[in-house]
């Protein structure tokens, strides 16, 4: 079975297909001057992107982890995640708080999902 890797650098990939399932790495928002909202809105557009390109969507999704500097944020990411879901089957999910990103970045998000068919 092929791996295929996408956007890979020194120290990353930005996606790996490993048959009939795509993982994306950690993803940021590029605009560190939103609000949490605004940040999680980028960063699962920059999702959705990343799984169009693997041949996968968020209706596909298996598992998601969430890294929050501030627990106290999960509310609000819940919102914009709970809006970008809508009716679909949830994945798997871990969201974890109080992680030192990079400053300004408030939620760092990665996912797999299956290959559409």
């Amino acid at each position: 079975m092929t791996i295929e890797h996408h956007d890979s650098g020194e120290i990353l990939s930005r996606a790996v297909v490993h048959g009939d399932t795509v993982y994306l790495c950690g993803l940021t928002p590029t605009d560190r001057d939103l609000d949490i909202s605004g940040q999680t809105e980028e960063v699962l557009a920059k999702i959705d992107d990343w799984l169009a390109k693997c041949g996968s969507d968020k209706s596909r999704l298996l598992s998601a982890t969430i890294y929050l500097t501030e627990i106290k944020l999960k509310p609000a990411m819940n919102e914009v995640w709970k809006a970008w879901l809508g009716d679909l089957d949830r994945p798997t999910r871990t969201c974890i708080g109080g992680v030192e990103l990079v400053p300004g970045v408030l939620v760092e998000i990665t996912v797999s999902a299956a290959k559409s068919p």
